[in-house]
């Protein structure tokens, strides 16, 4: 996985500390342990994670991006949510799909 620096540049001055800990430890240290968990399988945790709480934002959409780019397919991706809707809510679902579509087909 290439080194994010998100953390840094979107917060950097302002919460350095938050961006160091996003940049360092979350990506830097936690997605790097591939030997423990691969960083495909990392990505559709994480695609999980956020859509049952709800996180249906710019984050959400960086991590099917992610996921995308870690050879998460389309029909893949289409299961995952899927199969959590029944789990965390069918409108959350809906609106993981609209996102998840727009990335696929971009």
């Amino acid at each position: 996985m290439a080194k994010v620096t998100a953390g840094r540049d979107t917060l950097g001055e302002f919460a350095p500390k938050f961006a160091q800990l996003n940049d360092d430890v979350l990506f830097g240290e936690v997605w790097s342990r591939e030997d423990k968990l691969s960083v495909r399988d990392r990505c559709i945790v994480t695609v999980t994670a956020l859509m049952a709480s709800g996180i249906l934002d710019s984050s959400l959409k960086f991590h099917l991006q992610n996921a995308k780019n870690n050879g998460v397919t389309s029909e893949e991706i289409s299961e995952i949510i899927t199969h959590a809707a029944f789990y965390v809510g069918w409108p959350k679902a809906w609106a993981a799909f609209r996102m998840a579509k727009e990335v696929w087909e971009a």
